[in-house]
Formats: structure tokens, C-alpha cells, sequence
């Protein structure tokens, strides 16, 4: 599959969220969200992303990934058998996206589905509030071993999503989820943009310096490696990164 087909997929699909019927949509009572605080590190239903040591010196374009409960609080997987709450690792939130509760489908029965995929979505794990879905995956990922390559915190957002059926849709992986904070999130401030790729810059050129264009293309190489990596396993080898 072409990385570009697959860049078209993942375009199709966030404009697929964007564009959510709003009369298929839950017609529950949600209780209001807090504001946004980044002081207090409270992110109301947000996906959250921060860049990680040395990785993202390489690779700006990877990074940490969390989801918020309706509280604000982060929950992140960063270790085998191990979720983080109210703990960020890899230091404070750099960018964040708040999702729409509107476009999850909360069924307290298998009549009650109100997205199109009602049961495979009850056969892969329903919820009946937005706490409840993060507190299944917790529940899911404290048995998984941590893996950067196959088994991560992408691979938790994603599963959170997808139990949540977030704009009508269960294909949510390591590669859709990651484009989706890139293309659609928020700085949290501009301090956070220069955390996020001074490194990667500085690294940049010392290895220009010292080492001249093999460094470049070495660098060039190791992120297209990544890159074809986490596409394939996402959709060519499906049973390698889903965990």
C-alpha cells in the first residue's frame, strides 16, 4: 500500500469526524467540561502529545501520547502493565485536541447503537460514559508489555477511541490517531514549539557539520524506516501491532 493512499485514508477519515452526522449522534445529557488549564495540567477529553528524549530528536514527528478523562486528568500508557494517571511522562503537554463527546456512541444495549458498526462495536468493548471507555483500556493495557514499536501509547488512544466508536468509526490505530493530533492539534503555547523541534534542529546541524550529507541521509533513512514500519504493521500486518 502507497504511503500516499494511506495519507488519503487518514485525511478521509479525520474529515470523516469533522463531518459526523449530528442526527446520529448520542442524545445524552453530558455534564459539562472544565476549561482547559495548563497550569493545573487538566485537559477536558483531550488527546495530548509530548515530544520524547532522543526519539523525538531524530523523529520530531513522534512522540508521547495521552487521553484525558472528562476531569481533565491525563492517563497515558508509559511502561509494561502500567498506565499513568495524573503523571505525564516525558514531561508537561505540547500539543492537545479536544474531542467532540457528540461523536462517540455510548449504548447501554445492542438496540441501542446509534453508529454503523453496532456489533462489532459491542463484540470489541462498549462503554456507557467517556470515563468508563479510558477505564477499560486501563484495564486492558495493565496486562500488555510496552513496546515503542508495537505495543505503545498510541496503541492506548487508539484502543480508547475506538471503544468510544469516536465519529462513527472502529479503524482508529497507531498511525490515524498520530495524524490526527499532528494535523489537527493546538500548541499549548510557543515555548512548546521550541521544545518540540529545537533538538531535532540542534542535532540536525552538528550531524551536517561533523559528518556532512551521509548524516543527513542516515537521518533521512531511520525516519523513513519508522515511518514504513508503523504503516505496514498498521495496515498490511494488522496482527503485529495490535495489542
Amino acid at each position: 500500500m502507497s504511503s500516499e493512499r494511506v495519507f488519503s485514508m487518514e485525511l478521509e477519515l479525520i474529515r470523516d469526524v469533522e463531518s459526523y452526522d449530528p442526527d446520529k449522534r448520542t442524545h445524552l445529557e453530558f455534564w459539562p467540561l472544565g476549561v482547559v488549564d495548563f497550569k493545573k495540567a487538566r485537559f477536558p477529553c483531550c488527546v495530548v502529545w509530548t515530544p520524547l528524549p532522543v526519539v523525538s530528536w531524530l523523529a520530531p514527528f513522534i512522540g508521547h501520547l495521552g487521553i484525558c478523562r472528562e476531569d481533565g486528568v491525563i492517563m497515558d500508557f508509559s511502561g509494561s502493565n502500567f498506565v499513568n494517571i495524573d503523571n505525564f511522562a516525558y514531561g508537561s503537554v505540547a500539543r492537545y485536541l479536544q474531542l467532540d463527546r457528540e461523536q462517540c456512541c455510548f449504548p447501554p444495549n445492542l438496540a441501542s447503537h446509534l453508529c454503523k458498526n453496532g456489533f462489532k462495536h459491542s463484540e470489541y468493548g462498549t462503554s456507557l460514559t467517556w470515563d468508563d471507555a479510558l477505564r477499560s483500556s486501563m484495564n486492558h493495557f495493565e496486562h500488555k508489555s510496552y513496546n515503542l514499536f508495537t505495543c505503545n501509547c498510541h496503541s492506548y488512544v487508539a484502543n480508547c477511541m475506538n471503544r468510544l466508536c469516536y465519529g462513527g468509526s472502529l479503524k482508529w490505530n497507531m498511525v490515524n490517531v498520530a495524524a490526527l493530533i499532528f494535523l489537527k492539534g493546538c500548541w499549548v503555547d510557543s515555548m512548546s514549539v521550541v521544545r518540540s523541534f529545537l533538538p531535532f534542529v540542534v542535532v540536525l546541524c552538528l550531524g551536517l557539520v561533523i559528518a556532512g550529507w551521509p548524516f543527513i541521509i542516515g537521518l533521512s533513512s531511520f525516519s523513513m524506516l519508522l515511518f514504513c514500519w508503523f504503516i505496514l504493521g498498521s495496515y498490511c500486518m494488522k496482527g503485529v501491532l495490535e495489542c
